[in-house]
């Protein structure tokens, strides 16, 4: 194996690592209006009960999205590792590369069940103005 298949290899493992970061960022994190917390906290006026059962929802969720961002470092560490051994794309790459976009795909089904668990807490009105903030974060440019 020459040095750029090592460089390749390499870069696809960070790139892999990546993605799992992404989709999160695509659910949770900042858009061009601020993220869908900060949005259901500031625009869609809350009352208290709302407020305390998203507290609790939300403390729920980083819990388990530590969890599972753990889970997808580890499994990173994985890839790396058969990169390491193998330097090439063999059975022990393919399957780390596996085991990686199965934990991706365990955070990201985490993070549309709370997205969900959020829109059961507002009511319709709220519900419809949220629909629209998630669907707008959904299909945005990622450049923009």
């Amino acid at each position: 194996m020459n040095k750029f298949h090592l460089v390749l290899a390499v870069l696809l493992a960070a790139l892999a690592g990546c993605l799992g970061a992404l989709a999160a960022d695509r659910w949770s994190n900042n858009d061009a209006e601020g993220s869908l917390h900060q949005f259901v906290h500031d625009e869609l006026s809350l009352t208290a009960d709302q407020e305390q059962r998203l507290d609790a929802l939300e403390a729920r969720f980083a819990v388990e999205q530590a969890r599972l961002e753990a889970s997808a470092r580890a499994a990173n560490a994985q890839l790396a590792q058969a990169m390491e051994t193998e330097h090439e794309y063999g059975p022990e790459v393919s399957a780390a590369i596996d085991e990686v976009h199965a934990r991706m795909g365990d955070l990201q089904k985490a993070t549309v069940r709370h997205v969900f668990d959020m829109r059961e807490i507002l009511d319709p009105d709220q519900q419809l103005q949220f629909d629209r903030k998630v669907s707008a974060a959904l299909t945005r440019d990622p450049r923009d």
